[in-house]
């Protein structure tokens, strides 16, 4: 298999819990009396994924697509998770996205990212010379809108990964601007439903005029004081309790303020290293199947990367989306690791000299 990205996968979830250590111990401590508890439970969710990872990248990725029947099982378990969470649900910052099993918690959307590749690549590989017509190719985004609608009810953010990751497997497989021209329709439409979200797009041109910009200002601040090489690793002051989500989505900001401009450059190094290995075995994939699983990845890897990002130097409106690896959350990470194990998997049966 590709050793490189297990390396920075590893090295990324590693640098992940450091860092969350930094940025959760000071309210943990005063929350739960014990500066590791997020980390414990984050350490708990790798040790499975990580599980996850190497027991998928040891078995032939086509087993998931011998079977006709796994690829739609995928797509309706996906679609009755998410329409369960609407039924038993338990709700979280005003929103209804997570499922109670004992003591953890399950996001269905986080299921729905790999469902959806899983879903298109099968779809795609079979039907590729019936995708030459657009009007075949349109058929594979039908099917994922009810995915993509049923999780923009209650999570935005995650729909518009969902949608670019449906928007680029289609495109690269059959480059149709109508399929563009589609996905940008309903990002819009989506928009438009609720009032709250052209909210946000205001905050965003004036984040000092709102009171609901005051994660993106203390975010700022972060940012800024960081300054070249940072205040050094565990001394930041944004996270003692001035700045929401420091441990999830706003991470980055404190990454910023303890390890400075080098420290950031250096993350995203790391996820560019990361994507162009997965470019190289997407390309060099013995078969279209392999190669529509790979781009998928990138897809949910570029996009979650740029979106958690641009958020927190405001630079799109904000949104609520994990820093892939690095941000505290169970789901995200143990499916996110899954998905790496895919490509992983890809990997050992490309014949290329790297």
């Amino acid at each position: 298999m590709d050793y490189s990205i297990l390396f920075l996968v590893l090295f990324l979830v590693g640098f992940g819990l450091v860092i969350l250590y930094s940025t959760s111990s000071y309210k943990a401590s005063l929350l739960y009396n014990d500066t590791t508890y997020w980390v414990k439970k984050q350490a708990l969710f790798a040790a499975m994924g990580i599980c996850g990872m190497l027991f998928i990248a040891t078995r032939d990725y086509h087993i998931w697509q011998k079977k006709w029947w796994f690829a739609w099982v995928i797509y309706g378990g996906v679609i009755g998770l998410l329409l369960l969470t609407f039924a038993i649900g338990a709700a979280s910052h005003g929103s209804q996205r997570w499922i109670s099993i004992g003591p953890f918690s399950l996001q269905p959307s986080e299921l729905a990212k790999i469902g959806i590749i899983l879903f298109l690549a099968a779809y795609i590989s079979s039907k590729s010379r019936e995708m030459r017509q657009w009007k075949k190719m349109v058929i594979p985004f039908l099917f994922a809108i009810p995915i993509i609608v049923i999780v923009g009810i209650e999570n935005l953010s995650t729909c518009i990964i969902l949608l670019a990751i449906s928007f680029i497997m289609i495109f690269v497989a059959t480059p149709f601007v109508v399929i563009g021209l589609i996905g940008v329709a309903g990002a819009g439409g989506l928009l438009l439903t609720q009032g709250y979200r052209m909210e946000r797009i205001t905050v965003w041109l004036d984040p000092a005029a709102s009171e609901k910009g005051h994660q993106t200002i203390q975010g700022l601040y972060a940012i800024g004081s960081g300054g070249l090489f940072g205040k050094g690793l565990g001394q930041s002051m944004q996270k003692l309790g001035f700045l929401p989500e420091a441990n999830n989505d706003m991470i980055f900001s404190v990454i910023c303020e303890e390890l400075g401009l080098f420290g950031a450059l250096c993350v995203l190094a790391l996820f560019f290293a990361l994507i162009w290995r997965f470019m190289v075995i997407a390309v060099n994939a013995p078969d279209l199947y392999g190669s529509m699983i790979v781009v998928g990845v990138i897809a949910h890897i570029g996009i979650q990367v740029f979106i958690n990002i641009a958020v927190a130097t405001n630079t799109i409106p904000n949104t609520g989306i994990p820093l892939p690896f690095i941000s505290y959350g169970g789901s995200s990470l143990v499916f996110m690791l899954l998905e790496m194990g895919l490509v992983l998997s890809v990997s050992r049966y490309i014949n290329v000299k790297k």
